[in-house]
């Protein structure tokens, strides 16, 4: 038996149980789509009884759609906690400058190579040599103060 055979075989099955976890006829594909992906990975999977192979592709599919989940949840709560502060209306590149001078070295760098050099928090992380999730959290510390410096001085 071929991986495309099992698919024809277990399609309405795997459709019908990525749209109830969805509940999005597109998230459904795609979570189809990446579980048959890593069929192709998993030789032992033909020879398995078919409840077995359908219990695989179940699990597959809702791993991914948590990972899924779990991907939106971290950048929405980046792009709602983390918005440059030097976008405020009426802050010049002068007083931003300023403003960054009153932060440690560290912070204010990692704020001027998140803002202004666009880098992410993983090369960030690569170049000063702390994990990720440090920098992101160094960041909004960052600009949590920032934040309170330009309350201070407005």
């Amino acid at each position: 038996m071929k991986v495309s055979e099992l698919y024809e075989e277990l399609k309405q099955d795997l459709y019908r149980f990525a749209r109830t976890i969805s509940r999005n006829e597109q998230e459904a594909n795609d979570l189809i789509q990446d579980a048959m992906e890593k069929s192709l990975r998993c030789t032992e999977l033909l020879d398995w009884p078919r409840h077995k192979q359908k219990a695989w592709f179940y699990r597959v599919m809702k791993n991914q759609l948590i990972d899924i989940r779990r991907k939106e949840k971290r950048e929405t709560d980046w792009d709602d906690s983390v918005i440059p502060p030097f976008t405020t209306a009426g802050t010049s590149y002068v007083e931003m400058v300023d403003l960054l001078s009153k932060l440690p070295a560290s912070l204010s760098d990692l704020v001027f190579k998140h803002f202004w050099l666009g880098l992410t928090s993983q090369e960030i992380s690569e170049k000063v040599g702390v994990p990720a999730s440090t920098v992101r959290y160094r960041i909004r510390l960052a600009v949590k103060k920032l934040r309170e410096y330009m309350k201070e001085e407005g």
